[in-house]
This record gives C-alpha cells, sequence and structure tokens, in this order.
C-alpha cells in the first residue's frame, strides 16, 4: 500500500475477521483513514467510541470514498453486493475479500466489468475463532497466520501488491493458490473438521444420556467440539457455496471411517496402532513446521535409508522433474519482472520451494506451483520488501549464492540460512566479489553461512573469476542490475548459462563477447514478463541415462530434456565411455534447447575425463563414478576440487560408498580413480546428500547383493519423485524409515 497520508480503507462487515483487520490497521497504520460498513449499529458504535474507525454509513456513502476496499462478510452476502459496489467505489480502487470459499466469489466478479475483475484480488486469511462479533476482535489475530490470495490471471499486479502489502501490514504470510485448489484444500483442512464438530455435538445431544455425556465430557471434548461454537449462518453459507469440494473429501472420509469400522469389528489392534502412529507423525510434523516456537528454523530430519535388491530392469518412457537451476531463476527473474509470468514444469522440490518461499517474504505473490505451474506476479526490479525473518535456503547452494548477489544492493538488510549441510558450505566465492563491488556482508569465521547482508551502493567491476562456477557468475551479474556503472564478469571454463539466456528472455539487455569468455551487464535495463517452460532437469535425467547404460536388455526413453550445451557434461562423458544414447526432436523452448534422449544398454569402457567437461557435469559425477564402477578398466577424473565442497565431500563420500561394495578406488585432492568390475552389497552412506543416495540406488542395479544406503530424506530437495519413476522403469528400490 501506499504510505500517503490520505490512503483510506473501508472494512464492510466489522464481525471478527473485519474487526480484527480494523483494530490491527488502527494499531500498525494510525495515518490511514478506516471506514465502515455494517448492518449492526452495536458494532459500528464501539468501533467508533473506540476510535478505530473515522467514519461509517451505508455502502454507497462510504465506498467512493476508499482506495481500498475489504469485504469482510459471508460469501453469498459477499457476491449479492458486488453489482452496487461497481456502481458506487472509485474507478481506481482496489477491492478484496476474506471468505473461505473462493469459486462462488470469482463467478460473481467475473460477471461484473473487465475493469473491476483487474481490481478484484479474493483472498483469505487462515484466522479466526469460535467467537464472534466486533467484541471477539484482535488486533495480532493475523500475526504470523497465513492469508491464501487467488488473483486471476487477468488481474493487476498493483492490485495484488496492494493487497499483498496490506496483509503484510498486519503481519500475516501470504501464500497464492489457484482458485479451485483453494477451494478443493480448504474443503479438507478446515470445512471438514467444522462439518465433524458439528456432527458430533448433534449426534451426542441425539443421544439418551446426552445430558450425562455433557456433564462429564473431558477437555478433549471441550478442544474437539471448539468449532462446533462458530458462527452458524457464516457455516452455512460456506458449505453451500462450496458443496461439490466439501462432499467429495466428505465422502472420503466416510470410506476412511468404514475402514476403522472394520478394524474395531475384527479386533486388528496392529493395524489400529499403525494408523494412529502414522496419524500421530504426521500431526506433530504439521505442528512443529507450523506452530512451532522454531518456526522457520531448521527441524529435526526424517531418518529415510533406501534398499536396493539386485537385478531390476530399466525400460519405458519416462519424464523427470523439471531443471532445478532453471526453476530457480524462473521465480527470482518473474519476481524482478514488471507483469505475470506464468511457468510451467516448475520443479516442486524443497530447495525451489524454500526460494518461493523467500520472495513470499519479500512481498512477492506467487500462485502455485502446482502440478508444475505458477504465476507470479512480478513486483519490478525495485519492488521487493524487507524480510521480516531470515530467509531459509534449505539445502541450496545455488539459491543462497544468487540470493547474496540480489540483496547486497537492497535498501533494507536481510540475512540468509540454510540447513546443516549448507551451512558448512564455502561462500567466500560470491562474498569476497560483492564486497569489491561494495556489498556489506559477513559470514562466519570460515566463510560459511549464515550470510548476514546490509543494504550497501554497488558499483561494477571487472572480475575475473579464479574457477569456473555458474553460481558465482549469476550472483554477480544479479548484482549487476542494481550497481552503478558496468558489471564483467570474464570465466575461465564455459559454466552453465541459464542466467545469461533468462534475462534475455525477460528482455534484459546485456552482452556476451564469447572471445574474451565475459559477460557485460550495468543496471539501465528493465525486466518484462515473459512465459517459461521449464525442461526436465538433465541432472535428473543423469541416474537414469546410467542406469539403462549399465543394464543388460535396458531401453529407455527420456523426454523434454535440457540439453543446455553447458550442461551436456555427462552425455559427452557417457559417450565417450560408449554409452548409447541419441537425441531426437531437438528444438528450443523458451531460448532453452531440449531434446529427447533414448538410451540402450551397452558395455562401458574406463575413460580419463577431459578438464573441458568437468564444468559441464559437475553435479552428475556421483552417479557418473557408479558408471565408472561398471565399466571395463580404469576411469580418471582430476581438476574437480569443487567436488570437496558440495552437499557433501562429495569425492570422499562415494570413494567410501564404493569401496564398502568391493570397488577399488583412489582418491586425490582434485578427483578419484575408479576400477572398474563388479559391485557387492552393503551398507552405504549418502551423508544427506540427495545426489549420493540416488547414485547408489542406480547402482543397485548391478551388484551382487542387497545395498543399504543410510541418511536418503534429502531426495526430495532436487528430485520429488525419484522412488516411484524408478519403480516404474523396472528398478528394484524402496525406502524404510531409519
Amino acid at each position: 500500500m501506499n504510505q500517503g497520508v490520505d490512503e483510506s480503507v473501508l472494512i464492510v462487515g466489522l464481525g471478527l475477521i473485519g474487526g480484527s483487520i480494523a483494530l490491527g490497521l488502527a494499531r500498525s497504520r494510525p495515518i490511514l483513514r478506516l471506514l465502515a460498513v455494517d448492518t449492526e449499529p452495536q458494532a459500528l458504535a464501539q468501533a467508533e467510541r473506540d476510535g478505530v474507525v473515522s467514519g461509517s454509513g451505508s455502502l454507497s456513502e462510504m465506498a467512493p470514498l476508499a482506495d481500498l476496499i475489504v469485504l469482510a462478510v459471508p460469501p453469498r452476502t459477499v457476491a449479492g453486493l458486488l453489482p452496487e459496489l461497481e456502481a458506487c467505489c472509485r474507478p481506481d480502487a482496489v477491492i478484496t475479500d476474506v471468505t473461505s470459499v473462493k469459486r462462488h466469489i470469482v463467478d460473481a466478479v467475473n460477471m461484473q466489468s473487465t475493469s473491476f475483475q483487474r481490481r478484484f484480488v479474493p483472498g483469505h486469511p487462515i484466522a479466526g475463532s469460535e467467537r464472534s462479533g466486533f467484541a471477539a476482535a484482535s488486533d495480532n489475530l493475523f500475526h504470523g497466520r497465513k492469508v491464501i490470495l487467488t488473483p486471476q490471471l487477468c488481474t493487476e499486479t498493483r492490485a495484488v501488491s496492494r493487497v499483498n502489502h496490506f496483509w503484510r501490514n498486519l503481519g500475516a504470510e501470504i501464500l497464492g493458490m489457484s482458485v479451485d485448489h483453494h477451494d478443493e484444500v480448504l474443503a479438507a483442512t478446515s470445512h471438514l473438521p467444522h462439518l465433524l464438530a458439528f456432527a458430533v455435538v448433534e449426534t451426542l445431544l441425539e443421544r439418551k444420556q446426552s445430558e450425562d455425556i455433557f456433564r462429564y465430557a473431558a477437555g478433549g471434548f471441550a478442544d474437539f467440539s471448539r468449532l462446533a461454537s462458530s458462527d452458524a449462518r457464516m457455516w452455512s453459507d460456506i458449505f453451500k457455496t462450496n458443496a461439490s469440494a466439501n462432499l467429495e473429501i466428505l465422502d472420503a472420509y466416510t470410506a476412511e471411517l468404514q475402514k476403522l469400522r472394520e478394524l474395531i469389528l475384527a479386533g486388528d489392534d496392529q493395524a489400529l496402532e499403525l494408523k494412529f502412529a502414522k496419524a500421530k507423525r504426521t500431526r506433530d510434523r504439521f505442528v512443529s513446521q507450523n506452530f512451532s516456537s522454531t518456526q522457520g528454523i531448521e527441524s529435526e530430519p526424517d531418518r529415510v535409508s533406501f534398499i536396493t535388491e539386485p537385478g531390476g530392469s530399466v525400460n519405458g518412457t519416462i519424464r523427470v522433474p523439471g531443471d532445478k537451476s532453471i526453476s530457480h531463476r524462473s521465480v527470482i527473474m518473474g519476481a524482478l519482472a514488471e507483469g505475470v509470468t506464468e511457468v510451467n514444469g516448475f520443479l516442486e522440490g524443497e530447495d525451489a520451494l524454500n526460494t518461493v518461499a523467500a520472495f513470499r517474504e519479500m512481498g512477492v505473490t506467487i500462485v502455485g506451483p502446482e502440478a508444475g505451474r505458477m504465476r507470479i506476479y512480478g513486483v519490478g526490479k525495485n519492488g521487493l520488501q524487507a524480510p521480516r525473518k531470515a530467509l531459509y535456503m534449505g539445502n541450496s547452494g545455488t539459491a543462497m549464492r544468487l540470493l547474496a548477489g540480489l540483496l547486497a544492493p537492497q535498501s533494507f538488510a536481510s540475512e540468509l540460512t540454510g540447513d546443516e549441510s549448507l551451512s558448512r558450505r564455502p561462500m567466500g566465492r560470491v562474498a569476497d566479489p560483492l564486497r569489491q563491488m561494495g556489498a556489506r556482508i559477513t559470514t562466519d569465521s570460515d566463510g560459511s553461512p549464515p550470510l548476514v547482508i546490509q543494504s550497501a551502493r554497488l558499483h561494477g567491476i571487472n572480475y575475473s573469476m579464479p574457477m569456473a562456477s555458474a553460481q558465482v557468475k549469476s550472483c554477480l551479474l544479479l548484482a549487476g542490475l542494481f550497481a552503478d556503472g558496468e558489471t564483467v564478469v570474464t570465466e575461465p571454463a564455459p559454466t552453465r548459462d541459464h542466467t545469461e539466456r533468462m534475462l534475455q528472455g525477460f528482455g534484459y539487455p546485456l552482452l556476451i563477447d564469447p572471445d574474451t569468455a565475459s559477460v557485460h551487464i550495468n543496471s539501465a535495463g528493465r525486466l518484462r514478463a515473459t512465459n517459461i517452460d521449464v525442461p526436465a532437469d538433465i541432472s535428473s535425467a543423469a541416474f537414469f541415462l546410467v542406469a539403462a547404460s549399465i543394464t543388460p536388455g535396458a531401453e529407455l526413453r527420456l523426454q523434454h530434456v535440457g540439453i543446455n550445451p553447458t550442461r551436456i557434461g555427462v552425455i559427452n562423458i557417457l559417450k565417450a565411455m560408449g554409452a548409447s544414447i541419441e537425441l531426437s526432436d531437438s528444438r528450443l523452448v523458451g531460448g532453452e534447447p531440449v531434446a529427447d534422449l533414448q538410451v540402450r544398454y551397452a558395455p562401458l569402457r574406463g575413460v580419463t575425463i577431459q578438464p573441458d567437461q568437468i564444468p559441464l557435469a559437475i553435479d552428475e559425477f556421483p552417479v557418473l563414478f557408479v558408471a565408472a564402477a561398471c565399466a571395463e578398466g580404469e576411469t580418471l577424473l582430476r581438476g574437480a576440487e569443487e567436488l570437496r565442497v558440495k552437499e557433501s565431500d562429495r569425492i570422499e563420500a562415494m570413494a567410501i560408498g564404493l569401496s564398502s561394495l568391493g570397488v577399488a578406488v583412489e582418491t586425490f585432492a582434485d578427483g578419484i580413480r575408479i576400477a572398474g568390475g563388479s559391485l557387492g552389497s552393503g551398507e552405504v552412506n549418502s551423508h544427506g546428500d540427495h545426489r549420493i543416495a540416488m547414485a547408489f540406488a542406480v547402482a543397485g542395479l548391478r551388484a551382487s547383493g542387497p545395498i543399504r544406503i543410510l541418511d536418503c530424506a534429502n531426495v526430495a530437495t532436487s528430485f520429488p519423485g525419484f522412488l516411484r519413476l524408478a519403480t516404474e522403469t523396472g528398478m528394484r528400490v524402496s525406502s524404510i524409515d531409519g
């Protein structure tokens, strides 16, 4: 919201939600002019008497005075008010609502003019109480609570940003969802619990001993039935307007009740205990992640192991998840762009979702991701807001290093944190050149996270990178978007160029000089929203490329894989080893080259990996080491010291794991020598490194016996659905707790 002293907000409905909005704004933004409309004279009188609102009256009287109008009344009431509201509100006024049903609201909005549709931002605060009315309102009801916005594609970014800032002023965390997904989720998480509370109270009321039941009911009954004290009219409205989604989840719950009845009837206490224990774990995790006093701080990770069985096959046609590097960058660029960016194929892994969460915390409205689709309402280069807490990057060095460059020139302070693994990784490689640009960044004494960044004005530099790193290059280019003068980054060897390609896709001017291997950028440009189709991640495809290459009889097709020339080292190295990989249907999608990959089993031979391939395959080496272990002869890698400072020391972790399976290895400070031969069975530790865990899962295809792979929970950070796809192709791998 603009900070002008003449800004006014109209709240229609001074019940619990509307009253709490009024009280919260009166406390956090006392310069606002607050207006109110309500059918209850007592609520209006109390709000005016308490000095919360400065004016009240009819909708036709108040709406023309408001910059922002908040409809805090039940769904059917909102729908009925819209024609009158459009007729009397200002043509530039932004309108939002607070109802827990969105399809009904959006359908009603879409019956109004296009101009009105563009200014209406559907919203829903996930906050409330069984109490109702203005007397129950609280000025901190929304602090730390989630608010879901469901803007349409046509909704103006100006309107979305304004409503986002409105809720930030009340201390809320803003999420984005599509309309129908919102209604499905809320039917399950909010509407169903209320329905059950109403039903349980009604059921007990109908029992003959109802008086005794209620007289002797314990605190558990009071806690569970609390929701039955909610406003009856409002909830009747909700169930009518969201009937389809509510009936679907009610049918699913009824079926689950029937299963429980059958278990009780059969006296199957073991099955009951397993169901209850699973529910307890799920609920405890939910509370820890969302309501704990340590919210936003890394919680104790799940302990997951993979078990592989010998044999298995690799056949079929699959599409692996979207490219993680491009997914990260799509969020960054879309947030800085002017307009609405639509993304398809987004990787819904934990790393990329942490990047989404970071930009939401900085005031960017992002709808989704839902099944790989996401919509970003850009705030422009200078529109980011100061984060109210540390930005948690999980396990992602890419996200931390790129955001360090973006945040260094901002007008606000920030802090970047990560999980235990990321907190050990070196950040001096980005902090040092950023400091040369004028950045004020502090790290731990050993140069590791957290990164604490103070506001600073940056100036361009001419920086020759001492080692090839796409993360360092991208970090400095993002800083160069804001720095005075020109920033020039020169790399000693080619690295992935997703940042340069995407900047050009968003219309940002930069100069790429192939003769000097340098990229030139300055702050004069603007990013304009575009659509992004994220190709399948070649780093994820690499596990299946190796799996098919080492498994007799294998034939696998991988669809829509990104084959950016700065990323195809894994293909080049495997082909040098004798792999049978064919590319077909090569094409450009959003500036990125993609193709389908057909891979068949072929006997592999050991090779000396060429230095120019190392930066092109830096993330794929764990599974390439497995290919080397299955090849005839010796494979040698030197000049890859960067592998020592990834999520784990990948040279050492892979060497220990392969040795435990009977493979002869020799390690160096910058590489490894692997003697191909047979793989045995045993136990290996992934050290929480997702790529090592998946590499040894692939090794199970050629092992003589089972392999137990410890500490695999982080696989979800880069490759959600890995086990499902592996099983689908014929691999014998499963997960167990512990």
